[in-house]
């Protein structure tokens, strides 16, 4: 009860003082001047100009940043209007792009890193090569890259034999690092397995009557030599370019 008497008043006066504006007027007159109170309702009006502006200039960077919005929302619409054209163009879908980017990464790093049979690797590369996906900006030139290192990819040559693969001719043969180094000695390949190869596939001729005519799975003798015969050799072969020429 001590406390009760003081709140009380405080109270009392604090709902008298906020809820009777002409008594709060009259309090500012009688302690201020007219100046003061006029400028008092100067610094009150600019304050609420002041307030009013920053309003003006929020509603319209609302209005500007909904017009972004729209903007933003049309150009993602066409981007995703520009890639459906562009999938369609190359016959597929976006799932069928992304299945494809898998293939074409994991083939990129077999062939660079020389993982596995080269063989493998040339009949995933098929696939890749029979899709116009690859022609994509995203995947063209990483596509020509890969090209020629399945093309630099050696091949290994295992007791003087060579295994012929899809897409193998004479000339290509003969001009691998692993065999001879150059394409013009493919004649002896030929002298060596146009009467019978190493081995073949089942369905597979076993002679090479047409040079330009070998299969995969062909197993081909690769002789040995000397760079005097080499040089023989590639005589040899500039002899029968002259007579098929004439």
């Amino acid at each position: 009860m001590k406390h009760f008497r003081p709140t009380f008043l405080f109270l009392t006066f604090t709902i008298i003082f906020f809820n009777c504006p002409n008594l709060f007027s009259q309090y500012v007159e009688e302690c201020c001047g007219d100046e003061d109170l006029l400028e008092y309702w100067t610094e009150r009006n600019d304050i609420e100009k002041d307030k009013n502006k920053l309003l003006e200039q929020l509603n319209s960077l609302n209005s500007e940043i909904d017009a972004l919005r729209k903007t933003s929302s049309q150009k993602d619409a066409d981007i995703l209007k520009s890639k459906e054209d562009l999938y369609k163009a190359v016959g597929s879908t976006e799932s069928g792009v992304e299945e494809f980017r898998k293939n074409f990464t994991a083939l990129e790093k077999i062939i660079e890193g020389r993982i596995g049979e080269r063989e493998d690797a040339e009949k995933k590369f098929a696939a890749i090569e029979a899709s116009k996906v690859k022609c994509l900006p995203e995947f063209w030139d990483r596509y020509q890259a890969m090209k020629k290192n399945l093309a630099a990819w050696e091949v290994k040559v295992i007791a003087n034999t060579y295994t012929v693969v899809k897409g193998d001719y004479l000339w290509k043969i003969s001009g691998m690092e692993s065999i001879y180094g150059n394409p013009r000695l493919w004649p002896v390949l030929w002298d060596a397995n146009k009467d019978g190869v190493v081995s073949a596939p089942v369905n597979v001729p076993t002679t090479i009557r047409n040079p330009n005519l070998i299969y995969p799975g062909q197993v081909l003798r690769v002789p040995q030599l000397s760079d005097e015969e080499k040089e023989k050799s590639q005589k040899k072969s500039s002899g029968v370019r002259e007579i098929r020429r004439k």
